[in-house]
């Protein structure tokens, strides 16, 4: 939780002391928003390292996939592609929207592209999606419907689809590991899972997961700036330490080694591999812009929630809650959506991390060309990126599941049944199914239902009727003969 906001003075200054002036004053608003150029700073650095494991984790989790042809993608050119669109993304975010609010991968939505899009179709056509919803994003943002839109799915979904994210990245994060795997067929039981391995845990990477998950914890219990990064590296250097000595055979696909020269040049490779509308001869068009809806669903509540929560509590926002000047930042949000899918990184967002830049004195975009900065430094340490093992990284997605679902839970109108009921299918079915559109669209359906049973249909709004429908149908579709 970051400290409450420093208070507003009249002469901000600079890191020896001098008042700031001149063009980056006025340009940033330093001065107008009771900030300086130290704050900015010191802010900037506070989010980078908040949020630098993405750099890390975003790789893990898309190179761990495959494609439908088998494919897998290059984990050096992901720590590239994730590296160059944060500070691309941040950077704009904060030299046109002029706020402390950086961005990089979406955890979730890129498990979307790894989990459902990818298998269906090529790699390419999977990054074409997420382009197509970056490029809705903006139209929605042009023709003043993203809020509007934003508000035909009650708030008490909106928070469901978050919380169940969050459980959904929890359990990848304890697949990946080997915290937990799948029971074998052959095993003929309806138990799907199970502890480690035969119901036992084994080995050191296992061991590495469950200190990186302890350590993140008591980070975060103690509220310690950068708890998440800290716990990466940590767990890093443990791992790197134990393989040198065991030579241990089972970290999977990254093994923790101290490469010999920990600097290099970019690869750039994956960046502009994109087919726009290659996945829709794959999986239909019906599916096809599900998967875009899905996509955009994914990234669009959980970017409007951030964008105002941290510019609310960066003191950015009027009596009314609104900030001036929002067109900008969600059309900035929507660009780096696209650009997300561009580099092949998936879907770039904005991240709550940024409130550690914001509790640290941040308040105008300064912060973020900081912080933008320091990613595009990132790209040339390619080699220590990739030497990260998933059971370094992993437990990073059972503290942002945590962190996603304590923020989010209480406020469900559970009281109300017939939206804390498709709250509840919504969350647990993206687990369950291993799907966020399934989440999405069962919830969706069912909340429907209850208002239409209820006889509170005039409380459906048209938009939540005609997504039901489309829903519907998707699922009926085998029935059907149709797929």
């Amino acid at each position: 939780m970051s400290t409450p906001a420093p208070a507003k003075v009249p002469t901000p200054e600079m890191p020896g002391g001098a008042p700031v002036h001149g063009a980056l004053d006025r340009y940033f608003k330093i001065s107008e928003r009771g900030s300086s150029v130290a704050r900015e700073i010191r802010g900037g650095l506070a989010t980078f390292f908040a949020m630098a494991y993405i750099i890390v984790l975003n790789p893990i989790i898309l190179g761990s996939a495959k494609d439908m042809y088998g494919h897998h993608l290059d984990n050096g050119q992901l720590v590239t592609a994730t590296a160059l669109t944060a500070a691309f993304a941040t950077l704009l975010m904060g030299v046109i929207g002029n706020v402390p609010i950086a961005l990089a991968a979406g955890l979730g939505v890129n498990s979307v592209v790894a989990l459902q899009l990818a298998p269906r179709m090529s790699w390419p056509d999977a990054m074409g999606m997420v382009v197509l919803a970056g490029f809705v994003v903006m139209l929605l943002v042009a023709t003043g419907l993203r809020e509007r839109v934003m508000n035909a799915v009650p708030f008490s979904l909106r928070k469901a689809i978050s919380i169940g994210i969050g459980l959904f990245i929890m359990l990848i994060g304890m697949v990946d590991s080997g915290f937990v795997t799948r029971m074998p067929d052959a095993a003929q039981t309806t138990v799907p899972l199970q502890l480690g391995v035969g119901g036992h845990l084994h080995g050191w990477p296992v061991l590495v997961f469950i200190l990186g998950a302890l350590l993140t914890f008591a980070l975060i219990v103690r509220k310690t700036p950068g708890a998440i990064l800290i716990s990466i590296v940590g767990m890093t250097v443990l791992a790197v330490i134990i393989n040198a000595v065991t030579h241990v055979s089972s970290w999977g696909l990254t093994v923790p080694k101290w490469p010999g020269n920990p600097v290099s040049t970019p690869d750039f490779g994956l960046v502009g591999q994109v087919s726009l509308f290659g996945g829709f001869s794959k999986v239909g068009v019906l599916t096809g812009i599900l998967f875009v809806f899905t996509v955009l669903l994914s990234c669009f509540f959980d970017a409007m929630g951030t964008i105002m929560g941290i510019s609310d509590e960066a003191k950015l926002t009027d009596a009314q809650g609104y900030m001036p000047g929002i067109n900008k930042v969600l059309f900035v949000d929507g660009l780096a959506v696209a650009a997300g899918g561009v580099s092949s990184s998936s879907a770039t967002t904005a991240f709550v991390e940024s409130t550690a830049g914001v509790g640290e004195g941040a308040r105008t975009g300064l912060a973020n060309v900081v912080t933008g900065g320091l990613f595009a430094a990132a790209l040339f340490l390619t080699p220590v990126a990739t030497m990260v093992p998933s059971q370094a990284a992993t437990p990073a997605l059972i503290a942002v599941g945590f962190l996603i679902l304590s923020n989010s839970i209480k406020e469900i109108d559970w009281a109300d049944y017939t939206v804390a009921i498709p709250a509840f299918v919504t969350m647990l079915m993206m687990p369950f199914t291993y799907s966020i559109t399934n989440g999405i669209g069962m919830g969706f359906i069912t909340f429907t239902v209850l208002r239409l049973a209820a006889g509170r249909f005039r409380e459906v709004p048209v938009a939540m009727y005609i997504v039901s429908a489309v829903f519907a149908f998707y699922y009926l579709m085998p029935a059907l003969g149709l797929t």
